[in-house]
This record gives structure tokens, C-alpha cells and sequence, in this order.
């Protein structure tokens, strides 16, 4: 049986991640790294990666240690202050 959770190292946020596909970097720390979309569907549209492997949500929430859940929560409203989107 194939598992369907299993981290992929070459998955395109690996190799952001890894610097080795170019991103226009907003915000990064222990946690978390936020890049403006290439191909924005809206004015503003960053995406945010967990600094970790995980598969999907249901993988991050159930995997991540409470330090994580709350320091990637904390970048979120970081990401959030410096573009301000609030």
C-alpha cells in the first residue's frame, strides 16, 4: 500500500525552501516562509509554508509539537502586520 503522507524532498516548497527555486520572499523565521505567489489570483496573494515536513494540513496538525502550531499561528500575524493586511 502506498502512503499517501509521505513527504516528497523534491516538491516544489522543498526546493523553495532549500533556495533552490526563487521566491520573492515577504517574511521568514524559525517556523515559517511567506513568498508572493507567482501567479496571484488576487492583488495581494502570499503563500505560507511550514519551515518543517509536512505532507497536508491534516499532517501538520497532527505531527507539529504545540511550540510549532503556535510559533507558525505567531508568523502568520507577523506576515500579516509587515504587508499590512490588517
Amino acid at each position: 500500500m502506498i502512503d499517501i503522507e509521505s513527504y516528497d524532498n523534491g516538491n516544489i516548497f522543498a526546493k523553495i525552501l532549500r533556495k533552490e527555486i526563487h521566491s520573492k520572499k515577504i517574511y521568514e523565521d524559525d517556523f515559517a516562509y511567506a513568498f508572493d505567489d507567482i501567479s496571484p489570483q488576487a492583488p495581494t496573494h502570499i503563500l505560507i509554508i511550514p519551515k518543517a515536513k509536512f505532507c497536508s494540513l491534516n499532517d501538520f496538525l497532527e505531527k507539529a509539537n504545540d511550540q510549532f502550531l503556535v510559533g507558525f499561528m505567531k508568523a502568520i500575524k507577523k506576515i500579516v502586520d509587515v504587508s499590512n493586511l490588517n
